[in-house]
């Protein structure tokens, strides 16, 4: 199975939205929290391209982007190919 990790604020409803479907999918994740750290921030940042909102998400170290692509990838029928590379 393939890493997951998600960058995260406290209350971001699509932060909240993207873990509940890797929840639901029983997907490990690492989450890190860069509400309060700018460094984290700025990691996060430099990793997807110089986007700043929440959540970002990479799949085995690959950026897949926010919630909606998560989403969207998830209604393709390829999070699954992706999660299992």
């Amino acid at each position: 199975m393939a890493r997951v990790e998600i960058y995260t604020t406290l209350l971001c409803p699509y932060c909240n939205r993207a873990k509940a479907l890797l929840r639901a999918k029983n997907i490990d994740f690492t989450e890190v929290d860069v509400g309060r750290d700018g460094t984290l921030r700025h990691t996060m940042t430099a990793r997807a391209g110089g986007r700043r909102t929440v959540p970002q998400i990479f799949i085995g170290g690959l950026h897949i982007g926010g919630c909606d692509e998560l989403l969207a990838l998830e209604a393709q029928g390829q999070l699954d190919a992706l999660l299992a590379a």
